[in-house]
């Protein structure tokens, strides 16, 4: 009888990594974002770190050029990320909205890889952009309605979630996937990257349960 064929890598990272994704949404300033009780200087300290995680992840990603699906410039947030910071934190927040042990720690690991195992900086990628394009949505929405914002978009304080139209939107998940799927990996390197992907999912935890302590 005939095995059935292996999954493929995207099938492969949404299975092994929900539940550890429904524990990290649940998490800290998250939980409260999703669930309209997170206020507005908690919201800029969360997108702070997210800055910092960004610009080291998009850092290393421009130096270790991936498929055009997985690395491109409609997916680059760290401008947009900057511009919300600008609308909506009170001064500068370069200089008087400190990271968390968290975020630190994120961004070595990030360095590391970029320097040591940049394909690995794909799993984390694969979190924060196909999240982005999917719950950020939603996210989006909601931040409009609590904080009072206008749509999406501009000075408007939710570029971060900005990616154009909708089925502009799902064309990029797409091809995400289809990337992800594309990639040359061994079995064993395969292992590795749904590992590393699990492992940015338990950091977000950590960084969204450090957040709310100090808010």
């Amino acid at each position: 009888m005939q095995s059935p064929p292996a999954p493929s890598l995207a099938a492969r990272l949404k299975a092994e990594t929900r539940s550890l994704h429904t524990l990290a949404e649940r998490s800290g300033v998250m939980a409260d974002l999703m669930q309209g009780r997170l206020g507005l200087p908690a919201y800029c300290a969360l997108l702070r770190n997210l800055q910092a995680i960004y610009a080291a992840l998009e850092s290393g990603l421009d130096g270790h050029p991936a498929d055009g699906r997985l690395w491109r410039p409609e997916l680059r947030r760290l401008p947009a990320l900057e511009q919300d910071l600008d609308r909506l934190h009170t001064g500068d927040w370069r200089a008087h909205a400190p990271l968390a042990p968290a975020t630190r720690a994120y961004v070595e690991r990030l360095t590391a890889l970029a320097a040591t195992a940049p394909g690995l900086l794909l799993a984390h990628a694969y979190l924060r952009y196909l999240g982005d394009l999917h719950g950020g949505q939603i996210l989006a929405r909601l931040i409009q309605r609590q904080f009072g914002l206008p749509a999406a978009g501009g000075p408007s304080g939710t570029a971060f979630y900005a990616f154009g139209e909708p089925a502009q939107v799902e064309q990029l998940k797409r091809d995400f996937r289809a990337g992800l799927d594309a990639l040359p990996l061994q079995p064993g390197e395969a292992d590795a990257f749904v590992a590393e992907a699990c492992e940015a999912f338990r950091l977000h935890q950590q960084l969204f349960e450090e957040l709310k302590t100090a808010a």
